[in-house]
């Protein structure tokens, strides 16, 4: 098995024939790392993202994740509790009536005990500072509040990979401070998909650039 969490060789994906968004396309996410991820709109990151738990899948090259190369969906199930992905857009990733239950819904599908998981989404709302948004209706919440249950549900299953697209995106200062300082402190490696420099100055252990399809590594201090 390879040391490397998340690799792709060569990768190539388009929507339409003739119009790639990836091509020849390599990455490399180790243990410990915190990988920031910027590019125009429309570059490909958040496909990039989605290409790596299974949600599309590369026409060319080599995608291996958690130590195996994965190809069909039976191979991307196995990984989707450990590979964590926090959507763009809080409406694609909350879909139970209550925020208690869309927290919950992860942790109950891992086999945990109903006390396990009621202190999980109890720790984990509060670390988010949602102390008391336990019965909140997800659709009613603000665009912050629904980026921060989203991550929540994310951070709930304690995945061993983080996959993040804009998680400060809609957040105003006193949260961004937060989640950042909670991204700090976690372990996992991370990729994360960021318009947002000081954030991601602060927190990535290297940034990449998606530009023509392909990865290259940048420094941000240039781009200011």
């Amino acid at each position: 098995m390879s040391d490397c969490l998340i690799c792709l060789e060569n990768v190539g994906f388009a929507y339409e024939p003739g119009r790639p968004i990836l091509e020849r396309c390599n990455l490399r996410l180790d243990a410990g790392q915190r990988v920031g991820l910027v590019g125009a709109n429309g570059s490909g990151k958040t496909t990039l993202l989605a290409m790596i738990v299974g949600l599309v899948k590369p026409d060319a090259g080599r995608l291996e994740v958690l130590g195996k190369v994965r190809r069909n969906e039976t191979e991307f199930h196995e990984i989707r509790g450990r590979v964590g992905l926090l959507f763009q857009d809080g409406d694609d990733q909350l879909f139970c009536p209550t925020v208690a239950e869309d927290v919950a819904f992860g942790p109950m599908n891992l086999g945990k005990s109903r006390r396990q998981v009621q202190r999980i989404v109890a720790d984990t709302l509060a670390s988010l500072g949602l102390e008391g948004y336990e019965e909140r209706i997800t659709y009613k919440l603000s665009g912050g509040e629904k980026r921060l249950v989203s991550l929540a549900t994310v951070l709930a299953m304690e995945p061993e990979v983080l996959l993040l697209d804009e998680p400060t995106a809609g957040l105003d200062e006193e949260a961004a401070e937060r989640v950042t300082e909670i991204l700090l402190d976690l372990p996992q490696a991370m990729l994360i998909v960021s318009h947002d420099r000081p954030f991601l100055a602060r927190l990535a252990t290297r940034t990449l650039r998606l530009t023509g399809g392909a990865l290259e590594p940048i420094d941000l201090g240039c781009l200011w």
